[in-house]
């Protein structure tokens, strides 16, 4: 067990930090002594850990309690959303320092630059790609007002956000062989349910309508055929059980 001091030391954060995760229902300790001490123990040093992932991303403290509040939280899915989203930041932080070694050499004289190199890494320009897309497929307002949610998440969140996505999809390849109404397979489902609330809230017709998608759209399915080649139909049939489930 640790008390305050010794797992600030070991985190690295003030025993400030600490009692405010604890006034605010984050972190809260294992045991409290007779004498009022906080303890900590090993699962605390996990949770504590994730904690400190999760704001290195950018994520607010609220958000945070909500996402590690869930039933569903698991912390190697998690741990493997961090990855994905950190690896992310290191490609695109390598792409900006390539971009300013590339600028430096051309101020220099040694080499020349067309004008889109000076924003390599920069861009939301695949993004807007998407949007204009997807207006193409359903109604443009709501398309128009998830890309301007989309736009106002600072970029350490978008890069989780989209870690988070694929953490959701690779766990449903996992689960595959339990079958598209398992209750493994329903709980990810539900997962990508409160998932697309980073979007925009569909409706349970709208969730099928975003199934047949990946299915139907030839952009779509490919990129499901990259992780999978049967998880956008196999993803259609759990999205469909889900449904009828959540209506009876």
């Amino acid at each position: 067990m640790f008390t305050v001091k010794q797992l600030s030391q070991l985190a690295g954060v003030t025993p400030r930090t600490l009692h405010h995760y604890d006034a605010i229902g984050l972190l809260k300790p294992s045991r409290v002594g007779e004498n009022g001490y906080r303890y900590y123990g090993e699962e605390s040093l996990l949770q504590l850990q994730q904690i400190l992932f999760y704001r290195e991303l950018g994520i607010p403290l609220e958000d945070i309690k909500k996402i590690m509040g869930r039933r569903d939280f698991d912390v190697l899915g998690a741990l493997r959303s961090h990855k994905e989203a950190l690896q992310k930041q290191v490609r695109r932080l390598n792409r900006l320092i390539d971009t300013v070694d590339n600028t430096i050499d051309h101020l220099k004289g040694s080499n020349s630059m067309s004008n889109k190199a000076y924003f390599e890494g920069f861009s939301e320009e695949e993004q807007e790609k998407y949007a204009a897309e997807a207006e193409q497929m359903y109604d443009p307002e709501t398309v128009r007002e998830s890309n301007r949610k989309w736009k106002a998440y600072p970029a350490a969140k978008k890069e989780a956000i989209l870690a988070e996505g694929k953490a959701i999809y690779m766990d449903m390849i996992a689960a595959m062989p339990k079958g598209a109404s398992s209750q493994e397979v329903q709980g990810i489902v539900a997962r990508w349910r409160r998932h697309m609330d980073y979007f925009w809230t569909p409706k349970l017709d709208q969730l099928l309508a975003l199934a047949d998608g990946y299915n139907d759209e030839p952009r779509f399915k490919a990129n499901f055929d990259k992780m999978h080649p049967a998880l956008a139909e196999f993803f259609r049939e759990a999205v469909k059980a889900y449904v009828a489930n959540q209506k009876k």
